[in-house]
């Protein structure tokens, strides 16, 4: 039996990154993050690395082709045999449809696309409240986690804090709109394909690690 492949879709703080880790731990799948295998391939010296490079230092946007090359020979290493979590592709119908292909050729398929639904009001308001201390990086929220004592971390008893520039209330919903524009007609490929799995991201991690590793092992099995 071909080792599951799972597609991990959610907007910028829905908690992908959280889950995957997770689901690693859970099930021992592995999460393949499109800038981790770029990455590792430029270091790497790889063909696809060398390409990716070039493209990279001139300042362009690396090509489908090319992250498929990258991807294609990730899935060829024997620590995958368990399963993998895709972040970060596909984006787009036509990267879906390259990727079915690419799968098909190893006797492989997209078990299922999971969905992290977020309510767009509530997301704004959880990524824009955020903010660190700037001497330990403990993570402080406006309405969520606040210093027991105004001004100064709990942590280590700093006084800075930082907050990141796209963190603001209008960043994060510009980002919201394009994801939403983007991946919904991936959505809807995968959802007329019948392997489309929704989750509601804005329970705490706790519940959608449960909710996930359900549909995970349910779609398995």
């Amino acid at each position: 039996m071909a080792p599951p492949v799972f597609i991990l879709l959610g907007p910028p703080g829905a908690g992908k990154g959280t889950q995957a880790r997770l689901l690693e731990q859970d099930f021992g799948l592995v999460q393949l993050s499109t800038g981790d295998l770029l990455r590792a391939a430029v270091a790497q010296g790889t063909e696809a690395g060398r390409k990716a490079r070039a493209v990279m230092e001139a300042g362009a946007l690396v090509s489908d082709d090319i992250v498929l090359a990258i991807l294609a020979d990730r899935l060829a290493d024997p620590d995958l045999d368990r399963g993998i979590i895709l972040d970060g592709f596909p984006r787009t119908t036509p990267q879906a449809e390259a990727l079915d292909a690419l799968l098909a050729q190893r006797g492989q398929r997209v078990t299922a696309a999971i969905s992290l639904e977020v309510d767009d009001a509530a997301m704004i308001e959880r990524i824009s409240g955020r903010y660190t201390c700037a001497a330990c990086g403990e993570g402080y929220h406006d309405t969520h986690k606040r210093p027991a004592k105004a001004g100064i971390c709990d942590h280590c008893g700093g006084t800075e804090f930082r907050r990141r520039a796209d963190d603001k209330a209008e960043t994060v919903r510009d980002r919201l709109t394009a994801y939403h524009a983007q991946t919904a007609p991936l959505i809807a490929h995968y959802d007329g394909r019948g392997i489309l799995e929704r989750v509601d991201a804005m329970a705490s991690i706790t519940q959608i690690r449960s909710t996930l590793a359900e549909k995970v092992a349910g779609v398995s099995a």
